[in-house]
């Protein structure tokens, strides 16, 4: 089976076409909402409503359309709502799990690579942490998710320089940030 089929099922009422979606693309909907939320608990709250509302509105889904970036966009922004409404932008501190993340990330570099894989990890989430949740939605939405800058303006309902703005913005706060842990050394 593969996403279209799945869809398809859905659209019938059929369970069974929800459940391959939640087993194709869960994994990776949690760990967007994650980046966006810092949280947990709320991250898994954001990706079980997305497919709990995906079910109860697929008759109105395209099916031309692919699903995978129409689902992730919708993580992305229910991930941002929740973020921005019940003000859960916590920077990651003490209460940041590293070793769960780690075991969601692929573990195939050598020891020495590895090494310098988690220390840029660490490096980047502590300044991650320090964008206000827009921005966050963005990095996420441009690096993990992998989407154009038209797609993101699509998704977001925003203008192509809004957009633009944003991600800019977003950058360079990285970059003074990562600067100054840097300096800091």
């Amino acid at each position: 089976m593969d996403d279209l089929q799945a869809v398809l099922r859905v659209k019938r009422g059929d369970i069974g076409g929800l459940e391959f979606l939640i087993a194709q693309h869960q994994e990776r909907a949690f760990r967007t909402a994650y980046l966006v939320t810092h949280d947990e608990a709320l991250a898994e709250d954001v990706v079980q409503g997305c497919f709990i509302h995906f079910f109860e509105h697929a008759r109105h889904f395209d099916e031309k359309r692919p699903f995978e970036p129409y689902f992730m966009v919708s993580v992305m922004h229910t991930a941002l709502n929740a973020t921005l409404r019940e003000k859960r932008s916590q920077p990651m501190g003490k209460a940041f799990d590293e070793s769960y993340l780690e075991s969601l990330m692929d573990r195939s570099l050598s020891v020495e690579a590895e090494i310098e894989k988690h220390q840029a990890r660490t490096e980047l989430w502590q300044v991650l942490s320090k964008l206000s949740p827009r921005q966050r939605a963005v990095v996420v939405q441009r690096y993990y998710l992998e989407m154009s800058e038209k797609e993101m303006s699509e998704a977001s309902q925003s203008s192509p320089g809004t957009v633009k703005w944003l991600l800019n913005a977003a950058r360079t706060r990285l970059r003074i940030l990562l600067q100054s842990e840097r300096s800091e050394e």
